[in-house]
């Protein structure tokens, strides 16, 4: 057992949390966070390349491996959700909502701190979900490869300056991935999930673009007073990604589950 950085919290740590070496994983990200830019440009490239190459193709089914991708990616989200929410909550029930939007220590206590350095490394790989969607000749929406593009960067640049609010949005998009995954597991192994399932994933995930423009907004608020540490550029970056966000969410919702026309039972946006 091992107490959290001044908050009092304690949980048992697993031993691959323990041996986490944070300082080590944050000079690497404050050298390294710029390839980031070369990911995003090489899976742009790959992205376009690919359509075009399969454009004369047959589509692929590639179901099997697509059960296993979202299956781990599923498994990820859903243990790193828990991990970094038993965080998040003893902040809140303990010191309140104020410190758990403004408190660092979400990137060097234990547990969160392996699942904070976890959850912006998996943004690379995450990418790959586009594969699947290119290979079997899916739509392929701007919501989709936009947000993979944006959220690699913006969760890369962040980390390393250890900015206010980044408890709030790791938590928040493990949670929806842990959802979001488990339905496309489901749906790759060919099982009936019911539509109300589909409307409950977009919903919170218009719920969690919401949340992070107004945690940004407190972020820059309460930066004024001094308790807060995030810089003005990074604040900006975070509301104009999250209000895109959530337009782009927005229009999808409507397009998908409103507007008076069917709809494939498996068309939820992917969110970070």
């Amino acid at each position: 057992m091992e107490q959290g950085n001044g908050t009092g919290w304690q949980l048992e740590e697993f031993s691959f949390e323990r041996r986490f070496d944070q300082r080590g994983a944050m000079r690497w990200m404050q050298a390294n966070w710029s390839a980031s830019f070369l990911f995003s440009a090489l899976y742009a490239a790959l992205v376009f390349a690919g359509r075009h190459y399969m454009k004369p193709r047959p589509r692929m089914n590639l179901r099997r491996p697509l059960v296993l991708w979202s299956l781990c990616l599923a498994v990820f989200s859903i243990v790193g959700a828990v991990r970094t929410g038993s965080y998040m909550l003893h902040v809140l029930t303990t010191l309140g909502f104020r410190r758990s939007v403004c408190d660092q220590s979400f990137y060097s206590g234990p547990v969160s701190r392996f699942w904070a350095y976890a959850f912006v490394l998996s943004k690379a790989p995450e990418l790959g979900d586009t594969a699947f969607v290119v290979l079997r000749k899916q739509k392929l929406l701007f919501l989709h490869w936009y947000h993979h593009i944006t959220v690699l960067l913006y969760s890369w640049y962040s980390y390393k300056d250890m900015v206010a609010g980044g408890g709030w949005f790791m938590t928040m998009n493990y949670g929806v991935h842990a959802l979001m995954y488990s339905y496309y597991a489901a749906r790759a192994a060919g099982l009936r999930v019911p539509r109300p399932f589909a409307v409950l994933i977009t919903s919170a995930q218009l719920a969690q673009m919401a949340m992070g423009l107004t945690v940004s907004a407190l972020v820059y608020r309460w930066l004024q007073h001094g308790d807060c540490p995030s810089r003005l550029d990074n604040i900006t970056w975070a509301a104009l990604m999250y209000l895109s966000y959530l337009l782009l969410f927005s229009n999808f919702f409507y397009h998908t589950y409103l507007q008076r026309r069917p709809a494939p039972a498996d068309k939820t946006a992917k969110a970070e």
